[in-house]
């Protein structure tokens, strides 16, 4: 029989996940209890805009995700740099780094604290993309 995990084994193991596999762990979720994550319509028509017209522009993304794109030529300098901002063991800061784009330095970061972030590694050398 399989060992029972703890509440905080299974919050480690959430908090280490891609967002890609958030939502399939959400979609499981929902088909194996029958239920729906999604906003009531109640709760959706409180936070809808007031103009009762839709928008004609979409929302500006409030979070984003951090991606080293290229190292450039100060790669040791973007390697602590990533291991200052995620606090990561310098081994970890360096698989990121040489992941070339796979992983990501941060997600889900407000987009002054992306913009923070990507100021930081462009000084250390690096080309960033926030997605």
């Amino acid at each position: 029989m399989a060992e029972k995990l703890s509440v905080q084994d299974l919050v480690e193991m959430i908090s280490n996940m891609t967002v890609m596999e958030l939502v399939e762990l959400r979609k499981a979720l929902e088909e194996k209890f029958g239920v729906s994550a999604a906003m009531p319509v109640v709760a959706a028509a409180v936070a809808a805009p007031s103009s009762g017209a839709p928008s004609a522009e979409p929302e500006e993304k409030s979070n984003f995700d951090v991606f080293i794109k290229e190292i450039g030529d100060a790669k040791l300098q973007v390697i602590k740099v990533v291991k200052d901002i995620t606090g990561l063991s310098l081994k970890d800061a360096k698989d990121i780094v040489e992941s070339g784009g796979q992983k990501p330095v941060k997600q889900g970061v407000p987009k002054d604290e992306a913009e923070k972030i990507k100021k930081s590694l462009e000084e250390a050398g690096a080309v960033v993309e926030l997605k």
